[in-house]
Parts: C-alpha cells; sequence; structure tokens
C-alpha cells in the first residue's frame, strides 16, 4: 500500500510545503489528499495547481477520505478551526495531526482532535520560495522516526528548528510575523530615497539590494551587528545624524514593542 499523507485545506503555505515533496519525487501526486471548503477552492486547484492531486471538498460525498491518511497537515485559518470535525479511522495507532495555525496550542489541538497525536508548526511566508523558516513543537507521543519524517517534509522548503512549545509564540514573531515588518520598513527607506529625489522603483531595488549585502556581511563575515554599525558610523556624519534621528523617534523601542506584541497575540489564539 502506497503512503498517504492528508492535507486539510491549500493555500499558500501548504502548497509550498507539499509542492518541493512532489518536486523531489519524495511524494507522488496519488498519494496527497487534500480537503477544501469551498467549490471555488477546489476548481482553483483542480485547474491550476501543476499536480493532480487527489483533492475535494466540503459538500462532495468523498470528503471524509483525507480522515484515512495516516499523517494530515491542518492548513486552515484559525478562526475556521471550530468547523473542523474529526473523523475516527481504524488504524492500529493514532493517527498523526501536524498544524501549522498561528498560535493554536498542542493542548487545544488535542482536545478538537482526540482521536490523533497533535504536532505544532510555525512557519513563515519566505517557505514560498524555499527560504522558510520552520519552528516545530512535538507532543510527547511522537517516536523518533515519525520526528525525522515530519521534520524533512520541511527541511525541504524551510531551516527547521525544535522548540518547546512555550517558544513558540516568541518564533512566531520574530520569523512569521517580522516579514511584514522587513516590508514596511524596506518601503520606508524608499519613500526616503523617494523625498531625496530618486523614482519609487530604483529607491526599494537600492533598499533591498542594500539589506542583501548588509545580511550576508553579516551572516558571511562573522562580525556583529554593532561592529557593522561602527564600521559605517564615524563622527558627526550622516550615518550618526540618521541614527540619531532613530533613536529620537523611539525606532528602537518601537520594533521591540511590535514583535512582543505579536508574540502575545498569538498567545490568544490558545
Amino acid at each position: 500500500m502506497s503512503f498517504k499523507l492528508g492535507i486539510i485545506g491549500f493555500g499558500n503555505i501548504a502548497k509550498a510545503i507539499i509542492t518541493p515533496l512532489l518536486d523531489n519525487k519524495l511524494l507522488k501526486p496519488e498519494e496527497i489528499f487534500c480537503l477544501v471548503n469551498s467549490k471555488k477552492s477546489f476548481e482553483n486547484v483542480k485547474a491550476n495547481y501543476k499536480y493532480k492531486i487527489r483533492i475535494t471538498h466540503s459538500d462532495l460525498s468523498d470528503k471524509d477520505l483525507v480522515w484515512d491518511c495516516p499523517i494530515k497537515i491542518l492548513a486552515i485559518k484559525p478562526q475556521q478551526l471550530e468547523n473542523i470535525k474529526e473523523k475516527y479511522s481504524n488504524h492500529l495507532e493514532k493517527d498523526i495531526l501536524i498544524s501549522i495555525l498561528a498560535g493554536v496550542s498542542i493542548d487545544r489541538l488535542t482536545k478538537i482532535f482526540p482521536n490523533h497525536r497533535c504536532i505544532r508548526v510555525v512557519t513563515n511566508i519566505p517557505i514560498t520560495i524555499s527560504k522558510g523558516l520552520t519552528g516545530i513543537s512535538w507532543s510527547n507521543d511522537i517516536d523518533q522516526k515519525n520526528k525525522i519524517f515530519i521534520k524533512n517534509i520541511f527541511e525541504n522548503s524551510s531551516k527547521v528548528f525544535e522548540f518547546s512549545e512555550e517558544y513558540l509564540d516568541i518564533f512566531l514573531a520574530l520569523t512569521s510575523s517580522a516579514p511584514a515588518i522587513i516590508a514596511l520598513i524596506i518601503e520606508a527607506l524608499g519613500d526616503g530615497g523617494l523625498s531625496g529625489g530618486l523614482s519609487k522603483k530604483l529607491s526599494e531595488e537600492l533598499v533591498i539590494e542594500m539589506i542583501l549585502g548588509t545580511v550576508l556581511m553579516l551572516k558571511d563575515s562573522n562580525i556583529s551587528t554593532m561592529d557593522l554599525k561602527n564600521m559605517v558610523t564615524s563622527p558627526g556624519g550622516t550615518t550618526i545624524s540618521a541614527l540619531r534621528i532613530l533613536e529620537k523617534k523611539g525606532l528602537r523601542s518601537a520594533l521591540i514593542e511590535s514583535i512582543i506584541q505579536a508574540m502575545n497575540k498569538s498567545k490568544e489564539f490558545r
């Protein structure tokens, strides 16, 4: 019998997880069983997804096939969780449910899905270009063999970290929410270039290339952020003038508080 992997929900993140597995022939399309909520989503995947996976939606008679898969990925929005009704399978041991829902705790998942061993996963939007960061927290009843298999699912599109669950909310804030913060910073710096007379398009291109170069320098040169800052900050110069404005406006504190707020919001979903 071939392996079967179930997917409940098939948005951008779910596609980013599954597609590399199919590209690398680690799984076959006929081994993927997907359940989506609406006929519109069903028709969109059928028409546009490059692999012919086995997909159904909640109004079709075969909607329960996904529940026969021994491992399932839950990839819906947290607000839709209460609409999912667990179906019992006849497998010898409990199936595994991998949740990528923001903030929803293993304890809450276990109460909603009592016939499953639950795993909580946090990943981020760069997973869609195979540059993601993924944090995994295991329930106590996941054996080493299944841990290796599940990590392999995500290692095809992201760098994987294992945490106790208490750290997943701050991991989410730093890696899943922060890309929007970085995008805002890029946009704001680009507006600075626009104010100085450059076009918006050129300004953002320059900012993106500057950030890429800065990140690579930090990563590859084994220098600290303080070291890099000191390298480009001279007495009475342009850089210290810019940094002074940022400190005066409270940018550092605002960034810290934004991460704490995202972490606390994640905890509300528990």
